[in-house]
This record gives structure tokens, C-alpha cells and sequence, in this order.
């Protein structure tokens, strides 16, 4: 199939529109500033077994544990939500750009890295190709040609910690509008031995390297730590909006994953949506080139398949992150007595609420 098209940035999201461009046949190159992919690794790597499915990601070796439920924390309140069956996957995150960049780079997809992203150089590309933007929140693409801004981003700071873990397959979530506002802290078990402790704050209100350091002095966090020194740790920065433009048809420029604000609000995670977006994004282009179709397809179909989705998780989002820590214990306390842990365990989705939504009038229970 004749046609061009030059991405921006190889993570995840880039990776998987390379992979699907390039087995259509269209000659695709991905330029990357990293010298190797997936280092640093900054961002966590739980991500549920349905998202992992809609991106078409051999992810199997990337596994290091296996979730079934997560226990919610706010003021002396706690909900536990369990699942009969797994509900996410802990992946190792390096091992997963592993595994995208070899299926991007066996489909045919040239990589190239250690290459300054600069805007000389994208207007460069842009000339003779179709462009997409897949360079992280802050996106030199979308800055180049005028996408919008995103107008909320969240801080997070995670570490990693050597300790024996007595609940393996449950993550701990803790809500607390002033020790981490916007967001919530997490412990996850990314293996049987291997403690993730993270905090997500709302950006200009709080610092998230101070919040982590109060998190980890909590009595329910220094139970789990004990005495284990940390082993690694990183900050990162996340979109909690979608770009009010993610194509721009005339420009011939897509913008998928964290670039176009692709994210969760209730949770900061990517992965899923933004490889569903990077996606459709290599089918835009492929009927772009084939039968001449808009490139505005691929924001049509992106907007219609999940954009009530997203839209609800920044909802939810907000509404959380505007109660007092004691407010939301009451909320649990209530939905406990009301037994809304079975049902929330039951049908459940971490990554369309719309469909828990959907099951709660069909069943009547509001």
C-alpha cells in the first residue's frame, strides 16, 4: 500500500500503531529519543486482562502477577472487592516494550533511536508523510501543530520494595483528599517478593515526592515495608484530559495514547485505551491511503466506541476527589451494608464504568 507515515515516540501506543501499519504494507518509521525503550520505567504495570486483550499484545512474558481483587481505603473505612477470576495482570514494563518493539519491528516497522525530537525535525517528516503523535503528555507534536493543551495532569511517584507480601493478588487503594489530592496512593504486589507503594497528586496542589514520604510513614504502609530499603523509584507525569483535538485532518497529523490525554481519570492508566486509540488510528490511515477516507474517522471511532468511558472516569474522578477522606468512609460504610462490594466485585470494570452502570438498572437495583 502506497503512503508514508512517521510516528513520534515509541512507547506502547506507538509501537502498536507501527505494528498494525506496517503489516498493511505502508512503509512506517517510529523515532524515539531513548537509546533503549522502556527505560526509565516510570509508570506502574497493572493493566486488566480485557484491555490487555483489545490491543493485540503477545504480553504473556511480561507477567509477573495476577490480580483478583483490591481493598478501598478511606478515613477507618474499608470495601473489598474480590473476583472469582483474575481481573488484571502486573506486568513488567520494560519486558513489555520489549515485546511491542519486536512486534512493531517483525511487522516491518522501522525503529529508530537516540533521536532529538525537535521541531525542525518533525516539520521535516511531516512533508512527505502522515504524522503521529505518540510522544507522552507532554507532546512536541501536538505543540508543533497547535492540538490544544490538556488542561489537568497528575504527578506520581512510585517505589519498589524487596518484602514477603501476605496477600499477593489484592491491591490496596487510599483516598485522601489532603494527603493526595486529584488521585489516590496504591500498594500493589508486582511479584510475590516485590512491593509497589505509589502516590498520584493533582498537579500545582501538591508535591508528589513529599506525598510519597508521608504515605510511606503511615502505620498500614510501614506494616508492609517494615524495614526493606528501596530498590527503585521514579516520577512521571499523566493527562488526566483528553486534547479537544486528537487529529487534524488537513495537517495530516494523529495524536494517540498519553499525547492525546488517553487516560483513565479514575486511575492514570494508559495502556488500555491508548493501544485501543493507536489502533484505530492504523485503520484511519490504511482507509485513508486505500479509499480515501478522512483521517477524522479515527477520532469518530475512538469518540463513539469509548468517549462516554472516558468521559464517566473523569466524573468519577472528580466527584472523589472533591469529599473529605471521611466523607468517602461513609460512602463505604453504606455501600458495605448495602452489600455493593458483591456487586461492584461481580460486574465490575476497570476500564469501562459504563457497563457497571448499564448492569445496576438492569437489575434494579436504583
Amino acid at each position: 500500500m502506497h503512503g508514508k507515515v512517521s510516528i513520534i515516540g515509541a512507547g506502547t501506543a506507538g509501537l502498536v500503531a507501527g505494528r498494525d501499519l506496517a503489516s498493511a504494507g505502508i512503509s512506517t518509521t517510529i523515532y524515539d529519543q531513548k537509546e533503549e525503550l522502556g527505560i526509565p520505567v516510570r509508570a506502574s504495570g497493572i493493566i486488566s486482562i480485557n484491555g490487555l486483550k483489545m490491543s493485540g499484545i503477545a504480553y504473556e512474558s511480561a507477567v509477573t502477577n495476577t490480580l483478583r481483587g483490591a481493598r478501598i481505603h478511606a478515613g477507618s473505612s474499608i470495601m473489598k472487592i474480590s473476583a472469582r477470576e483474575p481481573v488484571a495482570k502486573v506486568l513488567d514494563r520494560k519486558r513489555l516494550s520489549d515485546i511491542c518493539e519486536y512486534e512493531a519491528d517483525h511487522a516491518g516497522a522501522k525503529i529508530v533511536k537516540g533521536r532529538r525530537i525537535t521541531g525542525h525535525m518533525i516539520e521535516n517528516l511531516h512533508r512527505n508523510s502522515i504524522m503521529i503523535g505518540a510522544d507522552g503528555a507532554v507532546s512536541n507534536v501536538a505543540k508543533h501543530f497547535g492540538m490544544g493543551p490538556v488542561e489537568r495532569y497528575v504527578l506520581t511517584y512510585k517505589a519498589e520494595f524487596n518484602v514477603d507480601i501476605e496477600d499477593p493478588d489484592s491491591v490496596d487503594l487510599f483516598f485522601d483528599k489532603k494527603a493526595f489530592p486529584g488521585l489516590f496512593a496504591w500498594t500493589c504486589p508486582n511479584a510475590k517478593d516485590l512491593l509497589e507503594v505509589g502516590v498520584g497528586v493533582d498537579s500545582g496542589k501538591a508535591n508528589s515526592k513529599k506525598a510519597i514520604e508521608r504515605f510511606i510513614a503511615m502505620k498500614e504502609v510501614k506494616e508492609m515495608v517494615g524495614d526493606a530499603k528501596m530498590i527503585d523509584n521514579g516520577a512521571s507525569m499523566i493527562p488526566l484530559r483528553m486534547r479537544k483535538r486528537i487529529v487534524d485532518p488537513e495537517k495530516r497529523v494523529l495524536l494517540v495514547g498519553d499525547a492525546a490525554g488517553q487516560v483513565k481519570g479514575t486511575t492514570g492508566g494508559g495502556i488500555v485505551y491508548g493501544s485501543a486509540a493507536a489502533i484505530m488510528a492504523a485503520k484511519a490511515i490504511r482507509d485513508n491511503l486505500s479509499k480515501g477516507k478522512s483521517l477524522s474517522e479515527y477520532e469518530r471511532m475512538f469518540v463513539r466506541r469509548y468517549g462516554s468511558d472516558l468521559r464517566l472516569h473523569g466524573y468519577i474522578n472528580r466527584f472523589y476527589s472533591s469529599l473529605e477522606s471521611r466523607t468517602i468512609g461513609r460512602i463505604i460504610g453504606v455501600m458495605n451494608f448495602l452489600g455493593m462490594d458483591s456487586f461492584v466485585s461481580k460486574y465490575g470494570d476497570m476500564d469501562l464504568p459504563s457497563l457497571l452502570i448499564k448492569r445496576f438498572f438492569l437489575r434494579g437495583l436504583i
